[in-house]
């Protein structure tokens, strides 16, 4: 019962952390006139993968690399498969002409190379995780230089700047709220999966993954609502990309990650590498560069199915 409170509470303070991140993060970005979908792929997607980063470190480095692996791998598949899925139940998404060209196809890259680099050896090296580092590097040059010039986007009206000291506030309220949630989290997700007699990376994969996604599911659910829908798609495909060239990056940058459970390899990053292809064409059929409630439900059922196959 502890560990399923700890799990609990680890979530509400990932959350809550992370929120406060992403206010400080957007008033910050709003400070600088950076363009809406620029923050959706970089500011936003930083933010709210903020959770996954500090529960992988913290997981590699307590020794349980599974957690840290499952947790990336999950909610990179949630992000898709549970988040945008709701996000396009709620009402239909216009999709950018970006997606295409730059979003997923960077996703797809970064997706591969670390499937290149995990499937062969079953681990991932500090030098392959520097690889990813400077990857994402490169990415958000390339957004900033060009994205920036071609996106034009009006300021909403409820987008009221943070004064600067309200900012760092939220920064370091959410960053304490994060690293106390991360411990929370871990210790619970560990003390579960020895109870439950599964391994790290099934509750990696599932419990913890849907959870370190929450900030994402909150954050598209919130900018359809606001009708910002250029946040909540960059955001996702954003957020995935930061998930493993960032968090699996910089994690395996501090520690070398090994995979314990193989089925990690030989089940789970298929089911990540399916999901993001699957996007493509549903984005285009059966209307152009559109994402509706029919590609939601295609979506969830493909969630539904890969959960139901993890915990089998």
């Amino acid at each position: 019962m502890s560990n399923f409170l700890f799990i609990i509470l680890g979530l509400t303070f990932l959350i809550l952390g992370g929120n406060w991140l992403l206010k400080a993060a957007v008033a910050l970005s709003l400070r600088l006139a950076i363009p809406k979908i620029v923050i959706g792929m970089t500011v936003v997607s930083f933010a709210t993968s903020a959770p996954e980063l500090i529960v992988s470190i913290k997981a590699a480095l307590d020794g349980f690399p599974d957690l840290a692996l499952g947790n990336v791998v999950g909610s990179n598949i949630a992000n898709l498969g549970m988040v945008l899925a709701i996000t396009v139940l709620l009402g239909s998404i216009d999709v950018r002409k970006s997606f295409y060209t730059t979003d997923w196809p960077v996703m797809i890259a970064a997706s591969l190379l670390f499937v290149g680099f995990i499937y062969f050896d079953g681990q991932l090296q500090q030098y392959e995780g520097g690889i990813m580092v400077a990857f994402l590097f490169l990415f958000l040059v390339y957004l900033l230089r060009f994205q920036k010039a071609a996106v034009v986007d009006e300021m909403p009206e409820d987008d009221i700047p943070l004064p600067l000291y309200k900012t760092v506030l939220f920064l370091g309220i959410g960053g304490i709220g994060l690293w106390g949630g991360s411990e929370l989290l871990i210790d619970g997700a560990v003390g579960m999966a020895s109870t439950l007699g599964v391994s790290d990376r099934v509750i990696g994969i599932t419990v913890v993954s849907v959870g370190t996604s929450i900030p994402e599911l909150a954050a598209s659910v919130i900018a359809v609502i606001k009708k910002e829908k250029a946040i909540s798609l960059g955001n996702l495909i954003g957020s995935n990309i930061f998930n493993l060239l960032a968090v699996l990056g910089i994690t395996s940058l501090i520690t070398p990650i090994n995979v314990v459970d193989e089925k990690l390899l030989s089940s789970d990053i298929f089911w990540m590498l399916g999901i993001s292809f699957l996007i493509l064409p549903l984005v285009f059929f059966p209307k152009g560069l559109r994402l509706g409630w029919r590609d939601g439900l295609v979506l969830l059922t493909f969630y539904i199915i890969f959960v139901f196959v993890t915990l089998k």
